[in-house]
């Protein structure tokens, strides 16, 4: 039996869903799309992903029992060039906190905050 990764989804926590929806998709050029929640108590619009593949899947999410913010859980976008995403963040509104950075034999890295104030990174291997 095959070892799964440790995650296997990923929520970000909004309080603008069109906003924080419009950032991402303008910073990772792909489209996100609504999903329902069995619950109906919160909005939520996902990432593409495939299940099987490498990696994690996950969506933005408006809900009353979790806000946005510095300090949570940190997701890391895997990107072709970490330099290229970064400089979308700043013109979709958001903050790059630490630009491209070397972290050896693992590619490179940049830290950013969106524009509903949650940091990010985005993880490239060039």
């Amino acid at each position: 039996m095959t070892k799964a990764n440790a995650i296997g989804w990923f929520d970000i926590y909004v309080n603008d869903m069109k906003r924080a929806t419009t950032f991402y998709e303008t910073v990772l050029k792909q489209k996100l799309e609504k999903i329902a929640d069995p619950t109906g108590e919160t909005e939520m619009m996902s990432f593409s992903g495939d299940m099987k593949s490498y990696g994690a899947s996950g969506a933005l999410v408006k809900s009353k029992y979790s806000k946005p913010g510095v300090g949570g859980t940190m997701v890391y976008f895997s990107v072709e060039d970490c330099a290229v995403e970064e400089a979308r963040v700043i013109k979709a509104g958001g903050k790059l906190l630490r630009p491209k950075f070397s972290i050896g034999e693992f590619g490179f890295v940049s830290l950013c905050e969106d524009i509903e104030g949650n940091q990010f990174g985005l993880n490239s291997m060039k």
